[in-house]
Order: C-alpha cells, then structure tokens, then sequence
C-alpha cells in the first residue's frame, strides 16, 4: 500500500510587534524641561510681583505725565551702556571732568545688547530691557535652584519670590546690568554647590565681566575650588586627576573676566592702574566703611528730614549685615557666605555715592534665605501676608525712586 509524504514543516510565525509607544525624551533638554516644571511656581510668582511693581509706576508716571518705556530703558545707567552698544569705550582720561568716562561699566550687558539688536528688530534700548527683562527670570529660575537645593522647593519658590519684592527690585526691569549679574551669579553658585566646577569657573568669568561685583563671584568659586583641593588630603591618583584638574581649572577661569576687563583698561588708558584712577574720577574709593558710617550717621541721627529713598537705602544696608549675621549662625554653604560677604564688602566698604548702595546689593539672594526659610515654614496665610507686604512695598517704592527721588537709582 502506497505511503504519502508527511506535509512540510509550516513556516513560524511571524513575531508579535508589540505597539508603538511614546518614550520621554531624554538628555540635557528634558533634565532642562523638568527643572523649569519645578521652577514654575517660583517663576509664575515672581513674574506677579514684578508685574504688580511695573503696573504701579505705569499708573504713577501716567499721573506724572511720564511714559513708562523711557522710564525703565534709557534712564541713568542705561544711556551709558546704550552709548557703549552704539559708540564703545572712551581712550583717554580727563582728569579735570568727573563721572564722565564710560569705562566704569564693565562691557558684557553692552556687548550683549548690541549683539541681539544686530539681528533683532526693534531700537538697542527695547532690545536692552527686554534682554534685562529675560535675565531676570533666569535670574530667578537660578535663586530658586538655589534654594530648593539647600532647603527644597518652597524654601526656593519663597526665595525667588522675596528677590522680585526687595525695595529696589524695580532695577530688575530696567535696562541695568543686575539682572544678568544675579543670573550669572545664581548659577555660578548652584554649580559649586552641585559639583560642576567647569560650568562654575566659566560662568564666574562672565559674571567678572557684568560688574565690578564680579570679584565677589570669582573669590567664592576661587575659594571654594581651592578649598576642595585641601580637603582631599592625599596626592591624587591616575582616577582622581579628571577631577583635580576640574577643580583647578576653575579656580583660575573664576577671575579671568574681572581680572581681564581691569587689565584691559589698564592698556587702554596706558597706566597700570587705569580702571582706579576711572573709578576715582566717579567719586569710587575705598575708605574701608568710613564713608557708609559718616552717611548713616547723617540721616538716621543728623537730618531732621531725610530723603525716604537714602532711609530706605540705609536700612537695606543695616539689615543686609543682620541678615549676613544669620547667615553664618545658620552656617550657609561656604560659597553663599563668601559670595555675601565679599559684596557686602564692597558696598560698605566703597566710599563713593551713597544712593546706589541697595542696588549694589541687590545680587546678593543669599542673605534672603533666612527671611525665605521662616516664611516657607510659616502657615500659608502668613506666608501669603507676608510676601504680599513685600511686593506692595516694593511696588511703591520701586515708583518713588523713579519719578519721586531726583537722583539715580
């Protein structure tokens, strides 16, 4: 009987796709992405209270017969980096005409202004503020970064917020340099404090060529990286040498931008000494705090009727030591005390105008951390009382100095 063939082996079928699905993103954008979600409580509040200050000097100048956009783009300072962006720096120094050589301003808000309006549209002084603007929420971004390191993230949404409610926090939405200075500087601060010391020396040197300030960011990383390198104690080995080479290379970077930019105007001018015999002509020296103590003395017992705005700065002044004080007895991380105590020392110890004194401050987010913490812990209804008597002062205030107080802010 015949057989048949058994039948060939079927083919195997073929394997199950399983759906497409949707993976995040991954990378430096998304870490960026979630760190700006975290962010946004604190930007979305500092945004309101500077928003709350501009509203009010809009309707205060409108009283006044004032436009606000002057008000905030070409005004004292920012006419001087505005003929830096349009004409650049002076050669010579006159010794016989004072508060007249523009190489007092240190040259990156200029550089940067000039630079965005090349290929934007719009006049160099819209291109300013709005570049002073978009600083100050990096600004804050950076504060809050800060803060939500040290004592999480309504200790860092709080102190963002008391930033943008500080007296003079008007200056932050002016065509100034403060804004890009305390983005730099927040930044600098939270990579030290986050281990990153390339981003950390790179953005010091930047900052070093914002303000004269700058020298108080560069000691705080110099320091710090310096200091990293002590604690180690032991020669490093083939592993270690990435790291101690990281640590050294931003210890030098941090300065190079202050250092640079005095140097330069040293050549410029052709005598060693030429950005202090600049300041010198702007009524700039150092006395050591002889000055700030004669100028208290003067208002707070002396003047029968003081100026509200120098009272104002006066206790800036006072309060910022108080809050410094606090600062150490809490034992902030050694770059936030430097960084403090280093400005403080330059705005105490200068001997110049006495006015500008709380701007010269303004910077300096680290001594709000004491206020920001016992708010943050506070019950939220006190928390709210407080930060919203904060952005009213500061509303008021950032109006006077502007259309009420004669000098500059």
């Amino acid at each position: 009987m015949p057989t048949t063939a058994p039948p060939p082996p079927a083919a195997p079928a073929p394997p199950k796709r399983s759906p497409l699905r949707w993976r995040a993103p991954t990378g430096p954008v998304a870490t960026a992405a979630t760190a700006l979600r975290s962010a946004a409580p604190a930007l979305l509040g500092y945004a309101a209270v500077r928003l709350l200050g501009t509203l009010v000097l809009l309707k205060w100048a409108h009283l006044r017969h004032h436009g606000l956009w002057p008000l905030l783009a070409t005004q004292w300072d920012s006419r001087w980096y505005l003929d830096i962006a349009d004409h650049g720096y002076a050669r010579v120094l006159r010794p016989d005409v004072f508060d007249v050589n523009n190489l007092a301003f240190f040259p990156l808000y200029p550089t940067v202004v000039k630079a965005a309006a090349a290929v934007t549209p719009g006049s160099r002084a819209t291109v300013g503020l709005t570049v002073a603007v978009v600083c100050s929420l990096i600004a804050a971004w950076g504060i809050f970064a800060v803060g939500d390191r040290l004592q999480g993230r309504r200790a860092g949404t709080v102190l963002a917020v008391l930033w943008g409610a500080t007296p003079v926090a008007l200056v932050q939405w002016m065509g100034y340099t403060e804004s890009l200075f305390t983005a730099l500087a927040a930044w600098t601060l939270y990579a030290v404090l986050s281990g990153r010391w390339l981003w950390a020396g790179t953005l010091s040197m930047l900052a070093g060529l914002t303000r004269p300030t700058g020298l108080a960011i560069a000691a705080a990383v110099s320091l710090c990286a310096l200091a990293a390198l002590r604690r180690s104690g032991r020669a490093p080995g083939p592993d270690d040498a990435p790291g101690v080479a990281r640590l050294l290379v931003a210890a030098l970077l941090a300065p190079l931008g202050w250092l640079g930019y005095v140097g330069w105007v040293g050549l410029r001018l052709r005598r060693p000494d030429g950005y202090f015999a600049v300041q010198r002509m702007w009524h700039n020296t150092w006395d050591g705090g002889a000055g700030t103590l004669r100028s208290l003395r003067s208002l707070l017992v002396h003047q029968a009727q003081p100026q509200l705005f120098l009272v104002v700065v006066s206790l800036v002044l006072i309060g910022s030591v108080v809050l410094f004080l606090l600062c150490l007895a809490d034992r902030q991380p050694l770059p936030l005390l430097v960084f403090s105590g280093v400005l403080l020392a330059i705005a105490l110890g200068s001997g110049g105008v006495y006015f500008p004194r709380a701007r010269f401050l303004l910077p300096g987010f680290p001594l709000l951390v004491p206020p920001a913490l016992a708010i943050a812990r506070a019950r939220p209804r006190t928390a709210a009382l407080a930060l919203g008597g904060a952005a009213v002062a500061s509303a008021y205030m950032g109006a006077y100095m502007t259309l009420v107080y004669p000098g500059a802010p």
